[in-house]
C-alpha cells in the first residue's frame, strides 16, 4: 500500500490534502473500529458471564487455583496492559521463561487443555476491549518481557504495536500459538 506521507511536496502539490483526507480516514476508521468492539464486546459479556459461571463451578474438580490469569502484556505504542484469560495451567511459582523457551505443557490441566484448544480461555479479554486495551481483530499481544526482547530481534515487530492489539486474528487463526522467537518471526512475516 502506498503511503503518502513519505511523498515530498515539491514534487506532488496536493500531497497535504491527500494526507488531511488520509488522516481523516483513519480517524473515522478507528472510531468505526471502536464502535464494533465496543457493541460485540457488550453482546458478548453474557457468554463470558455464563462460561464463568460454568468454570466456576468445575474449577475446584478440575483446575484447582484462580479462576482467572492476569498476565502483562505488550499493547498499542508499546505500553504494558494486564490481559485477563481463563486460567488453563496449574499454578506454579513465578519462573522467568526465557522467550524462546519451550511451554511448560506439563502444567496444562485436562480442563485447560480444552480451554486452550477451544479458545475459551480467551473469553475474558472482552474485559480488555471494553476497557480500551484490546480490538476484537488485531495482532495478537505478547508476554511482556518478551515482547521487549522481540522488538530487537524481530524486523518489523515494532509496527505491529500501532494498532490495539486483538481477542483474534491471523496470526492466531493461521499459525496457531507462536512459542518462541523463531516462531514470532516468521509470524511477523507472514
Amino acid at each position: 500500500m502506498f503511503d503518502v506521507r513519505f511523498v515530498d511536496d515539491a514534487v506532488f502539490p496536493a500531497t497535504k490534502a491527500v494526507q488531511g483526507r488520509a488522516a481523516g480516514h483513519r480517524r473515522l476508521f478507528r472510531a468505526t473500529k471502536r464502535a464494533f468492539d465496543l457493541v460485540f464486546s457488550v453482546l458478548l459479556l453474557p457468554v463470558v458471564l455464563g462460561c464463568a459461571l460454568f468454570l466456576l463451578i468445575l474449577n475446584p474438580f478440575y483446575n484447582r487455583g484462580p479462576l482467572f490469569y492476569v498476565q502483562s502484556r505488550m499493547g498499542r505504542n508499546c505500553k504494558a496492559f494486564q490481559a485477563i484469560k481463563f486460567r488453563s495451567m496449574r499454578v506454579a511459582p513465578k519462573v522467568e521463561r526465557g522467550a524462546d523457551a519451550p511451554l511448560e505443557t506439563d502444567r496444562i490441566t485436562r480442563l485447560g487443555g480444552f480451554l486452550r484448544k477451544s479458545r475459551i480461555d480467551e473469553l475474558p479479554q472482552i474485559i480488555n476491549v471494553l476497557r480500551g486495551d484490546m480490538s476484537l481483530i488485531g495482532p495478537r499481544p505478547d508476554y511482556y518481557d518478551h515482547a521487549v526482547q522481540y522488538l530487537e530481534l524481530v524486523p518489523g515487530y515494532r509496527e505491529r504495536h500501532i494498532v490495539r492489539p486483538g481477542v483474534s486474528g491471523l496470526a492466531q487463526t493461521e499459525l496457531g500459538y507462536a512459542e518462541g522467537f523463531e516462531a514470532t518471526r516468521s509470524g511477523a512475516r507472514a
